[in-house]
Protein backbone atom coordinates (compact mmCIF):
# COMPACT_ATOMS: atom_id res chain seq x y z
CA UNK A 1 0.00 0.00 0.00
CA UNK A 2 1.15 3.46 -0.78
CA UNK A 3 1.83 5.58 2.05
CA UNK A 4 -0.02 8.77 2.44
CA UNK A 5 1.19 11.84 2.60
CA UNK A 6 -0.73 12.54 5.79
CA UNK A 7 -1.32 9.99 8.60
CA UNK A 8 -4.04 7.24 7.84
CA UNK A 9 -7.37 9.04 9.44
CA UNK A 10 -9.57 6.92 11.68
CA UNK A 11 -12.09 6.06 8.47
CA UNK A 12 -8.91 4.94 6.23
CA UNK A 13 -7.37 2.98 8.58
CA UNK A 14 -11.60 1.43 9.08
CA UNK A 15 -11.68 1.35 5.02
CA UNK A 16 -8.39 -0.95 4.82
CA UNK A 17 -9.65 -3.49 7.51
CA UNK A 18 -13.36 -3.05 5.72
CA UNK A 19 -11.63 -3.99 2.13
CA UNK A 20 -9.67 -6.79 4.07
CA UNK A 21 -12.23 -8.77 5.24
CA UNK A 22 -13.17 -9.20 1.69
CA UNK A 23 -10.00 -11.07 0.52
CA UNK A 24 -11.74 -14.01 1.90
CA UNK A 25 -12.74 -15.41 -1.00
CA UNK A 26 -10.39 -13.59 -3.11
CA UNK A 27 -11.61 -10.11 -4.63
CA UNK A 28 -10.73 -10.16 -8.14
CA UNK A 29 -7.99 -8.73 -9.54
CA UNK A 30 -9.80 -5.31 -10.87
CA UNK A 31 -11.26 -4.59 -7.75
CA UNK A 32 -7.97 -4.91 -5.96
CA UNK A 33 -6.24 -2.63 -8.63
CA UNK A 34 -9.27 -0.34 -7.77
CA UNK A 35 -8.47 -0.62 -3.77
CA UNK A 36 -4.77 0.47 -4.69
CA UNK A 37 -5.65 3.29 -6.36
CA UNK A 38 -7.90 4.66 -3.79
CA UNK A 39 -5.42 3.58 -1.34
CA UNK A 40 -2.53 5.64 -3.28
CA UNK A 41 -4.14 8.70 -2.35
CA UNK A 42 -6.55 7.87 0.53
CA UNK A 43 -9.51 10.27 1.09
CA UNK A 44 -9.53 13.67 -0.62
CA UNK A 45 -8.60 17.01 1.12
CA UNK A 46 -8.47 20.32 0.06
CA UNK A 47 -4.95 19.54 -1.44
CA UNK A 48 -6.59 17.76 -4.39
CA UNK A 49 -8.22 20.72 -6.19
CA UNK A 50 -11.44 18.98 -7.53
CA UNK A 51 -12.47 18.49 -3.79
CA UNK A 52 -11.05 22.15 -2.46
CA UNK A 53 -14.22 23.35 -1.43
CA UNK A 54 -15.18 19.40 0.56
CA UNK A 55 -12.51 18.33 2.62
CA UNK A 56 -14.05 14.50 2.75
CA UNK A 57 -10.82 13.05 5.34
CA UNK A 58 -12.43 16.03 7.66
CA UNK A 59 -15.75 15.62 7.13
CA UNK A 60 -15.79 11.75 7.40
CA UNK A 61 -14.41 11.18 10.96
CA UNK A 62 -15.16 7.31 10.78
CA UNK A 63 -16.22 4.95 8.18
CA UNK A 64 -19.63 3.03 8.99
CA UNK A 65 -19.64 -0.87 9.50
CA UNK A 66 -20.92 -2.46 5.86
CA UNK A 67 -24.69 -2.48 5.33
CA UNK A 68 -25.37 -6.50 5.71
CA UNK A 69 -26.87 -8.19 2.70
CA UNK A 70 -30.74 -8.20 2.76
CA UNK A 71 -32.21 -10.93 4.43
CA UNK A 72 -36.25 -11.82 4.39
CA UNK A 73 -37.27 -9.20 6.67
CA UNK A 74 -35.74 -6.46 4.83
CA UNK A 75 -37.00 -7.43 1.55
CA UNK A 76 -40.43 -6.96 3.02
CA UNK A 77 -39.88 -3.79 4.34
CA UNK A 78 -38.69 -3.25 1.41
CA UNK A 79 -42.16 -4.20 -0.85
CA UNK A 80 -43.87 -2.13 2.15
CA UNK A 81 -42.05 1.17 1.20
CA UNK A 82 -42.77 0.52 -2.52
CA UNK A 83 -46.40 0.11 -2.16
CA UNK A 84 -46.89 3.50 -0.65
CA UNK A 85 -45.04 5.28 -3.81
CA UNK A 86 -45.85 5.68 -6.96
CA UNK A 87 -43.53 4.45 -10.14
CA UNK A 88 -42.19 7.10 -11.55
CA UNK A 89 -41.20 5.17 -15.14
CA UNK A 90 -42.80 2.11 -17.13
CA UNK A 91 -40.51 -0.50 -15.60
CA UNK A 92 -38.71 -0.57 -12.34
CA UNK A 93 -36.13 -2.42 -10.93
CA UNK A 94 -34.90 -2.09 -7.26
CA UNK A 95 -31.46 -2.85 -5.10
CA UNK A 96 -31.61 -3.03 -1.21
CA UNK A 97 -28.37 -2.26 0.61
CA UNK A 98 -27.14 -2.58 -3.14
CA UNK A 99 -27.91 -6.14 -3.75
CA UNK A 100 -30.24 -6.37 -6.73
CA UNK A 101 -33.61 -7.40 -5.72
CA UNK A 102 -35.26 -9.00 -8.75
CA UNK A 103 -38.41 -10.33 -6.29
CA UNK A 104 -39.04 -6.81 -6.24
CA UNK A 105 -37.64 -5.41 -9.58
CA UNK A 106 -40.31 -5.63 -13.15
CA UNK A 107 -39.04 -7.63 -16.30
CA UNK A 108 -37.97 -5.21 -18.99
CA UNK A 109 -39.36 -5.73 -22.64
CA UNK A 110 -37.16 -7.79 -25.26
CA UNK A 111 -34.14 -6.36 -26.37
CA UNK A 112 -33.52 -4.99 -22.63
CA UNK A 113 -31.83 -6.63 -20.06
CA UNK A 114 -31.17 -6.27 -16.13
CA UNK A 115 -28.76 -8.51 -13.72
CA UNK A 116 -26.43 -8.62 -11.04
CA UNK A 117 -23.02 -9.75 -12.50
CA UNK A 118 -19.36 -8.87 -12.14
CA UNK A 119 -18.78 -4.81 -12.82
CA UNK A 120 -16.26 -3.90 -15.25
CA UNK A 121 -13.43 -1.82 -14.83
CA UNK A 122 -14.15 1.75 -14.47
CA UNK A 123 -11.26 3.39 -15.08
CA UNK A 124 -11.63 5.83 -12.64
CA UNK A 125 -8.73 7.97 -11.24
CA UNK A 126 -11.15 9.58 -8.53
CA UNK A 127 -10.00 8.03 -5.59
CA UNK A 128 -13.87 7.82 -4.32
CA UNK A 129 -15.06 6.03 -8.01
CA UNK A 130 -11.97 3.73 -7.02
CA UNK A 131 -13.41 2.61 -3.73
CA UNK A 132 -16.67 1.92 -4.90
CA UNK A 133 -15.51 -0.31 -7.18
CA UNK A 134 -13.26 -1.83 -5.31
CA UNK A 135 -16.12 -2.73 -2.30
CA UNK A 136 -18.68 -3.75 -4.23
CA UNK A 137 -19.34 -7.27 -5.07
CA UNK A 138 -21.22 -6.76 -8.25
CA UNK A 139 -22.94 -4.37 -10.14
CA UNK A 140 -26.57 -3.90 -11.28
CA UNK A 141 -26.17 -4.07 -15.14
CA UNK A 142 -28.83 -2.83 -17.60
CA UNK A 143 -28.30 -3.34 -21.10
CA UNK A 144 -30.24 -2.50 -23.98
CA UNK A 145 -30.18 -2.75 -27.44
CA UNK A 146 -31.58 -0.80 -30.61
CA UNK A 147 -35.19 -2.96 -30.87
CA UNK A 148 -36.14 -2.49 -27.13
CA UNK A 149 -39.11 -0.38 -27.16
CA UNK A 150 -40.03 1.26 -23.93
CA UNK A 151 -43.52 2.43 -22.97
CA UNK A 152 -41.91 5.03 -20.23
CA UNK A 153 -38.88 5.64 -18.46
CA UNK A 154 -37.10 2.60 -16.44
CA UNK A 155 -36.79 3.52 -12.93
CA UNK A 156 -34.03 2.43 -10.55
CA UNK A 157 -34.44 2.40 -7.29
CA UNK A 158 -31.48 2.33 -4.84
CA UNK A 159 -33.55 1.58 -1.12
CA UNK A 160 -31.38 1.94 1.98
CA UNK A 161 -32.76 -0.45 4.61
CA UNK A 162 -31.75 -0.77 8.16
CA UNK A 163 -31.02 1.24 11.84
CA UNK A 164 -28.22 2.76 12.79
CA UNK A 165 -25.46 3.61 11.25
CA UNK A 166 -23.63 1.47 8.13
CA UNK A 167 -21.83 2.33 4.52
CA UNK A 168 -23.33 1.57 1.31
CA UNK A 169 -20.92 0.77 -1.69
CA UNK A 170 -23.39 -0.10 -4.77
CA UNK A 171 -21.99 -0.22 -8.99
CA UNK A 172 -24.60 0.36 -11.85
CA UNK A 173 -23.84 -0.51 -15.31
CA UNK A 174 -26.24 1.09 -17.93
CA UNK A 175 -24.97 0.52 -21.65
CA UNK A 176 -26.77 0.94 -24.73
CA UNK A 177 -26.06 -0.60 -27.88
CA UNK A 178 -25.61 1.06 -31.37
CA UNK A 179 -28.41 3.12 -32.24
CA UNK A 180 -30.65 2.13 -29.00
CA UNK A 181 -32.49 4.62 -26.98
CA UNK A 182 -33.85 4.43 -23.36
CA UNK A 183 -35.00 6.97 -20.32
CA UNK A 184 -33.54 5.93 -16.89
CA UNK A 185 -34.19 7.63 -13.23
CA UNK A 186 -32.09 6.77 -10.25
CA UNK A 187 -33.64 7.15 -7.46
CA UNK A 188 -32.03 7.19 -3.48
CA UNK A 189 -34.41 6.28 -0.74
CA UNK A 190 -34.47 4.91 2.24
CA UNK A 191 -31.40 6.13 4.04
CA UNK A 192 -31.13 7.84 8.02
CA UNK A 193 -29.13 9.98 9.18
CA UNK A 194 -26.71 7.92 10.02
CA UNK A 195 -25.69 6.28 6.62
CA UNK A 196 -23.00 6.63 4.73
CA UNK A 197 -23.82 6.01 0.91
CA UNK A 198 -21.33 5.93 -1.78
CA UNK A 199 -22.51 5.18 -5.35
CA UNK A 200 -21.24 4.90 -8.78
CA UNK A 201 -23.02 5.00 -12.34
CA UNK A 202 -21.23 3.70 -15.30
CA UNK A 203 -22.85 5.03 -18.67
CA UNK A 204 -21.56 3.56 -22.33
CA UNK A 205 -23.40 4.60 -24.93
CA UNK A 206 -22.32 3.32 -28.65
CA UNK A 207 -22.46 5.32 -31.80
CA UNK A 208 -25.54 6.79 -32.53
CA UNK A 209 -27.12 5.68 -29.06
CA UNK A 210 -29.30 8.39 -26.76
CA UNK A 211 -30.23 8.03 -23.30
CA UNK A 212 -31.97 10.58 -21.08
CA UNK A 213 -31.17 9.86 -17.47
CA UNK A 214 -31.66 11.42 -14.18
CA UNK A 215 -30.80 11.50 -10.65
CA UNK A 216 -32.83 12.29 -7.44
CA UNK A 217 -31.17 12.23 -3.92
CA UNK A 218 -34.10 13.32 -1.58
CA UNK A 219 -33.44 11.00 1.73
CA UNK A 220 -31.15 11.88 4.54
CA UNK A 221 -27.74 9.84 4.43
CA UNK A 222 -24.96 11.66 6.88
CA UNK A 223 -23.14 11.38 3.39
CA UNK A 224 -23.85 10.86 -0.51
CA UNK A 225 -21.25 10.55 -2.49
CA UNK A 226 -22.29 9.92 -6.12
CA UNK A 227 -19.84 9.08 -9.33
CA UNK A 228 -21.23 9.08 -12.64
CA UNK A 229 -18.57 8.04 -15.42
CA UNK A 230 -19.87 8.54 -18.83
CA UNK A 231 -17.94 7.29 -22.33
CA UNK A 232 -20.06 8.76 -25.89
CA UNK A 233 -18.73 7.14 -29.10
CA UNK A 234 -19.45 8.81 -31.93
CA UNK A 235 -23.24 10.97 -32.49
CA UNK A 236 -24.17 8.98 -28.82
CA UNK A 237 -26.07 11.27 -27.09
CA UNK A 238 -26.91 12.03 -23.46
CA UNK A 239 -29.03 14.59 -21.35
CA UNK A 240 -28.35 13.79 -17.79
CA UNK A 241 -29.99 16.17 -14.97
CA UNK A 242 -29.64 15.54 -10.92
CA UNK A 243 -31.99 16.48 -8.31
CA UNK A 244 -30.58 17.20 -4.53
CA UNK A 245 -32.96 18.03 -1.91
CA UNK A 246 -31.51 15.79 0.79
CA UNK A 247 -28.60 14.77 2.89
CA UNK A 248 -26.41 16.19 4.98
CA UNK A 249 -23.27 16.35 2.78
CA UNK A 250 -23.60 15.72 -1.14
CA UNK A 251 -21.64 15.11 -3.78
CA UNK A 252 -22.20 14.40 -7.15
CA UNK A 253 -18.94 14.09 -9.15
CA UNK A 254 -19.32 13.75 -13.38
CA UNK A 255 -16.65 12.53 -15.75
CA UNK A 256 -17.36 12.23 -18.83
CA UNK A 257 -15.44 11.24 -22.31
CA UNK A 258 -16.87 12.17 -25.80
CA UNK A 259 -14.80 10.12 -27.93
CA UNK A 260 -16.59 9.86 -31.02
CA UNK A 261 -17.04 12.84 -33.45
CA UNK A 262 -20.00 14.36 -33.55
CA UNK A 263 -21.03 13.21 -29.55
CA UNK A 264 -23.65 15.55 -27.67
CA UNK A 265 -23.83 16.21 -23.94
CA UNK A 266 -25.99 17.82 -21.53
CA UNK A 267 -25.72 17.92 -18.12
CA UNK A 268 -27.77 19.96 -15.87
CA UNK A 269 -28.72 20.22 -12.23
CA UNK A 270 -30.65 22.06 -9.61
CA UNK A 271 -29.94 21.86 -6.06
CA UNK A 272 -32.28 22.71 -3.19
CA UNK A 273 -30.11 22.91 0.02
CA UNK A 274 -31.14 24.43 3.60
CA UNK A 275 -30.37 24.02 7.18
CA UNK A 276 -26.15 23.26 7.42
CA UNK A 277 -26.34 20.86 4.29
CA UNK A 278 -23.45 20.71 1.53
CA UNK A 279 -24.27 19.96 -1.95
CA UNK A 280 -21.21 20.01 -4.24
CA UNK A 281 -21.83 19.35 -7.96
CA UNK A 282 -18.46 18.40 -9.76
CA UNK A 283 -18.15 17.60 -13.30
CA UNK A 284 -15.36 16.97 -15.93
CA UNK A 285 -16.05 16.58 -19.41
CA UNK A 286 -13.06 16.10 -22.17
CA UNK A 287 -13.64 16.55 -26.04
CA UNK A 288 -11.30 14.29 -27.22
CA UNK A 289 -13.16 13.97 -30.84
CA UNK A 290 -14.09 16.65 -33.69
CA UNK A 291 -17.23 18.54 -33.25
CA UNK A 292 -18.66 17.34 -30.11
CA UNK A 293 -21.23 19.44 -28.31
CA UNK A 294 -21.53 19.90 -24.98
CA UNK A 295 -23.95 21.86 -22.55
CA UNK A 296 -23.85 22.15 -18.57
CA UNK A 297 -26.43 24.14 -16.85
CA UNK A 298 -26.82 23.86 -13.04
CA UNK A 299 -28.73 26.20 -10.27
CA UNK A 300 -28.88 26.15 -6.61
CA UNK A 301 -31.54 27.82 -4.62
CA UNK A 302 -29.56 28.18 -0.97
CA UNK A 303 -30.90 28.92 2.63
CA UNK A 304 -30.29 29.13 5.84
CA UNK A 305 -26.79 28.14 6.76
CA UNK A 306 -26.28 25.94 3.94
CA UNK A 307 -23.07 25.45 1.61
CA UNK A 308 -23.20 25.11 -2.14
CA UNK A 309 -20.63 24.22 -4.56
CA UNK A 310 -20.56 24.19 -8.32
CA UNK A 311 -16.94 22.90 -10.22
CA UNK A 312 -17.39 22.65 -13.67
CA UNK A 313 -14.29 21.73 -16.11
CA UNK A 314 -14.34 21.15 -19.60
CA UNK A 315 -11.38 19.99 -21.21
CA UNK A 316 -10.85 20.46 -25.31
CA UNK A 317 -8.11 17.68 -26.70
CA UNK A 318 -5.69 18.99 -29.64
CA UNK A 319 -7.91 16.87 -32.05
CA UNK A 320 -11.13 17.95 -30.80
CA UNK A 321 -11.26 20.85 -33.44
CA UNK A 322 -14.94 22.23 -34.12
CA UNK A 323 -15.74 21.75 -30.50
CA UNK A 324 -18.91 23.60 -29.42
CA UNK A 325 -19.12 23.96 -25.36
CA UNK A 326 -20.72 25.68 -22.83
CA UNK A 327 -21.41 26.15 -19.30
CA UNK A 328 -23.66 28.12 -16.71
CA UNK A 329 -23.88 27.67 -13.01
CA UNK A 330 -26.56 30.10 -11.27
CA UNK A 331 -27.37 30.33 -7.44
CA UNK A 332 -30.07 32.00 -5.32
CA UNK A 333 -28.87 32.65 -1.49
CA UNK A 334 -31.66 32.84 0.78
CA UNK A 335 -30.10 33.86 4.21
CA UNK A 336 -26.72 36.19 4.48
CA UNK A 337 -25.65 33.67 5.89
CA UNK A 338 -26.25 31.17 3.04
CA UNK A 339 -22.86 30.15 1.07
CA UNK A 340 -22.23 29.45 -2.42
CA UNK A 341 -19.16 28.48 -4.63
CA UNK A 342 -18.65 28.34 -7.73
CA UNK A 343 -15.87 27.35 -10.20
CA UNK A 344 -16.05 26.86 -13.62
CA UNK A 345 -13.23 26.25 -15.89
CA UNK A 346 -11.97 25.71 -19.12
CA UNK A 347 -8.75 24.19 -20.79
CA UNK A 348 -8.66 24.39 -24.80
CA UNK A 349 -5.50 23.10 -26.46
CA UNK A 350 -7.49 22.74 -29.69
CA UNK A 351 -7.60 26.54 -31.92
CA UNK A 352 -11.18 26.15 -33.74
CA UNK A 353 -13.49 26.01 -31.15
CA UNK A 354 -16.75 27.94 -29.30
CA UNK A 355 -16.41 27.58 -25.97
CA UNK A 356 -17.75 29.53 -23.12
CA UNK A 357 -18.62 29.57 -19.35
CA UNK A 358 -20.41 32.08 -16.67
CA UNK A 359 -21.31 32.04 -13.24
CA UNK A 360 -23.71 33.93 -11.08
CA UNK A 361 -24.59 33.94 -7.18
CA UNK A 362 -27.62 36.68 -6.10
CA UNK A 363 -30.33 36.85 -3.91
CA UNK A 364 -34.28 37.56 -5.25
CA UNK A 365 -34.57 40.89 -6.59
CA UNK A 366 -36.53 43.28 -4.39
CA UNK A 367 -37.88 44.82 -7.34
CA UNK A 368 -39.57 41.64 -8.27
CA UNK A 369 -41.07 40.83 -5.02
CA UNK A 370 -42.46 44.67 -4.93
CA UNK A 371 -43.51 44.05 -8.99
CA UNK A 372 -45.95 40.82 -7.55
CA UNK A 373 -47.04 42.82 -4.42
CA UNK A 374 -47.95 45.54 -6.17
CA UNK A 375 -50.54 42.87 -8.10
CA UNK A 376 -51.86 41.52 -4.69
CA UNK A 377 -49.71 38.79 -4.23
CA UNK A 378 -48.26 38.13 -0.71
CA UNK A 379 -44.64 38.86 -0.17
CA UNK A 380 -44.33 34.75 1.17
CA UNK A 381 -45.66 33.94 -1.77
CA UNK A 382 -44.34 36.29 -3.96
CA UNK A 383 -40.91 34.85 -3.26
CA UNK A 384 -41.91 31.30 -3.11
CA UNK A 385 -42.96 31.70 -6.78
CA UNK A 386 -40.10 33.61 -8.11
CA UNK A 387 -37.49 30.57 -6.57
CA UNK A 388 -40.16 27.94 -8.44
CA UNK A 389 -39.79 29.70 -12.06
CA UNK A 390 -35.67 29.59 -11.02
CA UNK A 391 -35.76 25.94 -10.09
CA UNK A 392 -38.67 25.23 -12.76
CA UNK A 393 -36.42 27.10 -15.42
CA UNK A 394 -33.73 24.47 -14.92
CA UNK A 395 -35.97 21.53 -14.69
CA UNK A 396 -36.98 22.81 -18.47
CA UNK A 397 -34.03 21.62 -19.49
CA UNK A 398 -34.69 18.31 -19.35
CA UNK A 399 -35.32 16.47 -22.70
CA UNK A 400 -38.57 13.92 -21.41
CA UNK A 401 -41.68 15.31 -19.60
CA UNK A 402 -42.18 12.14 -17.56
CA UNK A 403 -38.78 12.90 -15.83
CA UNK A 404 -39.58 16.76 -15.80
CA UNK A 405 -42.86 16.24 -14.45
CA UNK A 406 -41.53 14.44 -11.59
CA UNK A 407 -38.70 16.95 -11.13
CA UNK A 408 -41.20 19.58 -10.94
CA UNK A 409 -42.89 18.05 -8.10
CA UNK A 410 -40.24 17.30 -6.30
CA UNK A 411 -39.41 20.87 -6.61
CA UNK A 412 -42.96 21.98 -5.74
CA UNK A 413 -42.50 19.87 -2.49
CA UNK A 414 -39.50 21.32 -0.87
CA UNK A 415 -41.31 24.63 -1.67
CA UNK A 416 -44.10 23.14 0.67
CA UNK A 417 -41.77 22.15 3.22
CA UNK A 418 -40.36 25.55 3.76
CA UNK A 419 -44.25 27.63 4.63
CA UNK A 420 -42.62 27.95 8.33
CA UNK A 421 -40.12 30.71 7.01
CA UNK A 422 -40.76 34.77 6.61
CA UNK A 423 -40.05 37.01 4.33
CA UNK A 424 -36.78 40.01 5.10
CA UNK A 425 -37.53 43.27 3.49
CA UNK A 426 -34.33 42.79 1.95
CA UNK A 427 -35.94 39.61 0.15
CA UNK A 428 -34.23 36.93 1.87
CA UNK A 429 -35.87 34.30 3.85
CA UNK A 430 -35.52 33.44 6.98
CA UNK A 431 -36.74 31.12 9.76
CA UNK A 432 -39.30 31.74 11.86
CA UNK A 433 -38.26 31.76 15.61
Amino acid sequence: MTAHALPRSAAEATIVKQFEALKAPPVSPRRAAAFERFAASGLPTRRVESWHYTDLRAAMTDAAPLAPSPDRAAIEASRALLAGRDKAGAARLVTVNCKFAPELSDVLPAGATAASREGRATGAKDAMASLVEAMSPDSLTVEITAGAVFSGPIEIVHLAVGEGAYSLYSLTEIALTAGARATVIETFLGAAPAVQRHAATMMKLAKGARLKHAAAVGDEPELHLESQLVELEAEAELNAFGFVSGGALTRRQIFANLIGADAKIALGGLALIDGTRRADTTIEVVHTAPRGVSREFYRSIVADDAIGVFQGKVVVSPGAQKTDGAMKSQAVLLSPRAQMNAKPELEIFADDVVCGHGATVASIDPEQIFYLQTRGIPKDEAVAMLLEAFGAEAIARVDDEALARGLRSRLAAWLAGRNAVGTTQNGTMEANA
